[in-house]
């Protein structure tokens, strides 16, 4: 199992350039840990992406169908106090956004606090810097 930030989930229910290799380790290990907000942000990104000509809409609601598939099988962190509070010690630490410090914070609370070895799916750049800094190994590699 792994955890998935909302950058990877977005690259697997629509073509972009890095879909081929997130799709890749998803077949590999078909196993999807996320946070509470990644469906919405997932959402956020496509809709974002159809009003911007990216997607159109017969391929939003595709990704949607993806996304639905997805989210029946994840096993998603909920928001708690203590994801707060770590998610506001990842502020302090890491040059990261409110949203990456919490998508940061359940990775680690997903872990157990226990990082190494264990694979974190982002292409979000502070997000990974953060996550390597935290001990998880990133994916898909560099």
């Amino acid at each position: 199992m792994k955890f998935w930030d909302t950058s990877a989930i977005v690259a697997v229910c629509v073509q972009e350039p890095h879909s081929a290799a997130v799709k890749s380790i998803l077949v590999t290990d078909p196993s999807v840990a996320v946070w509470w907000a990644t469906r919405t942000e997932c959402i956020s990104a496509l809709v974002r992406q159809t009003r911007e000509g990216g997607v159109s809409p017969a391929g939003e609601r595709r990704a949607r169908q993806v996304l639905e598939a997805l989210a029946t099988a994840w096993i998603e962190i909920l928001p708690t106090a203590a994801l707060r509070a770590a998610a506001e010690r990842l502020l302090a630490v890491h040059p990261l956004r409110a949203a990456d410090a919490f998508q940061l914070a359940a990775a680690l609370q997903w872990c157990r606090g226990h990082a190494m070895d264990m694979g974190l799916v982002s292409f979000d750049a502070r997000l990974r810097a953060a996550a390597h800094r935290e001990g998880f190994t990133l994916l898909p590699a560099e």
